[in-house]
């Protein structure tokens, strides 16, 4: 059996083109899975896995949960507000008396970039990281990959533009190394506060016209502006970003191609997109919801058959 060359997903930049295809594969398997009757396979029944949520998510808690029910795994969730993290205790002994309760892997969401490799070094459990701080956030970058895959038929070759927040955003990050690392050419676009500095040393081009940007690209993927990580103003107002940096159906239609709109969610309807244009036979909005179930099952199932 092909295995992973990793034994945690940290993020896309410690896995390689080998480790994507290979959860490619299984996601295809688990995909028909998922649309089956019966919708569980016995796969995991003997491994436990703790849900751990230092920040507040919905469709990637939900999508993990499901993901590991689907495989028959047990399944503890954990969320951080209500727990003795508030009274001052550590990362690692918050992590630890999780794991004496003989826990196999630990899907962890932080706030600080790199948590999830800190607690990789200091604990013998799997870990999958479902996002740190605005670094990572791999299983998303998969499913999106995924999905383009699935609507395009490949993703080598493709012209994918990363529109808005791309500053505070760990979808970015990962997408860029992803689609990078699978042939794509990728270019962001965003008022030039929310473009980090860095960008050209990634081999990614900014182009500050929203429009140029989808005449260049194949793929849209529209992220929400993250007020949560902003403390001060970027851009004048939403309604100005909207003007600007949103999409809606006359823009799209004024294209001379079709172009494939996606979007990490949640969706701020009227500001990155409009509901006319979430809602379009262009959009692959729910597409990517159902493909990261399948993803998530492929990924937990390939890390837990490297548990010893």
């Amino acid at each position: 059996m092909k295995e992973l060359s990793v034994n945690h997903l940290l993020g896309i930049k410690y896995i390689n083109k080998n480790d994507i295809d290979l959860i490619f594969e299984t996601a295809d398997h688990f995909k028909e899975v998922i649309n089956r009757p019966i919708k569980k396979v016995p796969s995991l029944r003997d491994i436990t896995i703790a849900n751990i949520f230092f920040e507040n998510s919905t469709r990637t808690k939900l999508s993990f949960e499901l993901a590991q029910k689907r495989l028959s795994a047990d399944v503890i969730s954990f969320s951080a507000a209500q727990s003795s993290v508030k009274k001052g205790e550590t990362l690692i002994d918050t992590v630890n008396n999780i794991l004496s309760m003989k826990v196999d892997m630990v899907v962890m969401r932080h706030a600080n970039p790199g948590a999830a490799y800190f607690l990789s070094k200091n604990v013998k459990a799997s870990i999958v990281n479902a996002g740190d701080g605005a670094h990572e956030h791999p299983t998303q970058a998969l499913l999106d990959s995924y999905s383009i895959r699935e609507k395009l038929g490949e993703v080598a070759g493709k012209k994918v533009v990363i529109v808005g927040d791309v500053l505070h955003s760990r979808v970015a990050l990962s997408n860029i190394y992803a689609l990078q690392m699978q042939g794509a050419e990728v270019k962001v676009c965003g008022p030039k506060t929310l473009i980090p500095r860095y960008i050209e040393s990634l081999g990614v081009t900014a182009e500050p016209n929203l429009r140029k940007a989808l005449e260049w690209c194949d793929v849209a993927n529209m992220l929400r502006v993250q007020n949560e990580r902003m403390d001060v103003n970027f851009f004048p107002s939403t309604r100005e970003y909207a003007q600007q940096y949103g999409v809606d159906k006359t823009l799209l239609d004024s294209l001379d191609k079709e172009i494939v709109i996606m979007h990490p969610g949640p969706i701020n309807r009227g500001v990155e997109i409009t509901s006319e244009v979430a809602d379009s036979s262009q959009s692959v909005i729910l597409n990517q919801v159902e493909n990261g179930v399948a993803i998530r099952m492929a990924v937990i199932y390939l890390l837990a058959s490297k548990i010893q």
